[in-house]
């Protein structure tokens, strides 16, 4: 898969796309890029038109100063996918990118065929130890002393740290350090501490989907877990599912804060089971208004 790119609002936007079909967009998490998915783009390009940006501020993507809102990313989304020509679709989202699928949900139900939350932020308090401390007055300081060339290069001493501090080796490990590596570039550097700084504090995720989740009863939901995820707990998955009637949650044995890496395979299968065990929702303003006052 090669990467295209896209000018929007004078903003360089590159993206993955590939195959025929039903739209699936594929959102990633902080300091990732689209490359995330390069596991399974192709066997999900088999059966549907994949369409996998770069978020704003990541990967080969512009990185401005501006808005890093979850509410600007969605929005980013919604723009990409208009100026690609394409219209609904079923919206994936991993970690952040969860909380940038649920924003764009709730701005732009009418693009939104399915929900599928992956690991996804926004959905409790708890959040590693590792991200809580980058959001720290200073940490714009700190980080490119530790993403410096030098300590990039000593692949196994922050690779024992990130396993004493709970990782597992694999996909966590590599995909922490492919993020982490991106953060010796001033750009991407602000651009990481300004997103992460909109949803997380020193002292947990400051934003919280769950008094909105009612919203989603009309569109179909699914949560996709690590059974052993150390960056956002399994448990956020389980309560968000008790929350959203008729959601469907998969937890994937062994595997970490990357299902979609640790089991490339599973991962296509559910989220293709899934898709064709289910209608594309068609949510329309009156349905939002009898939701919103308590008439569903």
């Amino acid at each position: 898969m090669e990467h295209e790119e896209i000018t929007l609002h004078g903003h360089s936007v590159s993206y993955q796309q590939a195959g025929w079909g039903p739209l699936l967009v594929l959102l990633h998490g902080i300091a990732g890029s689209s490359d995330t998915w390069n596991d399974v783009i192709e066997q999900l390009a088999e059966r549907y038109t994949v369409v996998a940006p770069d978020l704003l501020g990541h990967g080969e993507s512009a990185k401005p100063r501006g808005d890093y809102s979850l509410g600007a990313y969605a929005s980013g989304v919604r723009d990409l996918l208009t100026a690609l020509g394409h219209g609904k679709g079923t919206i994936v989202g991993h970690s952040l990118g969860g909380g940038v699928a649920m924003q764009m949900a709730y701005q732009f139900p009418e693009r939104c065929d399915r929900l599928v939350l992956e690991s996804s932020g926004g959905l409790g308090r708890e959040v590693h130890l590792l991200l809580r401390a980058a959001t720290l007055p200073g940490s714009e300081w700190v980080l490119p002393v530790l993403a410096a060339n030098r300590v990039i290069d000593t692949g196994a001493s922050l690779g024992g740290l990130l396993r004493r501090l709970g990782m597992r080796a694999g996909p966590d490990i590599d995909e922490l350090w492919r993020g982490f590596s991106s953060l010796g570039d001033r750009e991407a550097r602000g651009a990481f501490v300004h997103s992460l700084r909109s949803v997380i504090e020193p002292s947990g995720q400051r934003v919280n989907a769950s008094d909105r989740l009612y919203l989603a009863e009309r569109m179909p939901v699914m949560l996709m877990w690590g059974e052993r995820d150390r960056i956002i707990p399994v448990e956020h998955g389980r309560a968000a599912h008790e929350m959203i009637p008729g959601s469907r949650f998969e937890v994937f044995p062994g595997a970490g804060h990357f299902p979609h890496r640790d089991d490339p395979r599973l991962f296509v299968k559910t989220l293709s089971d899934f898709i064709d065990t289910t209608e594309p929702a068609d949510v329309t303003d009156a349905d939002f208004r009898d939701l919103l006052r308590g008439d569903g």
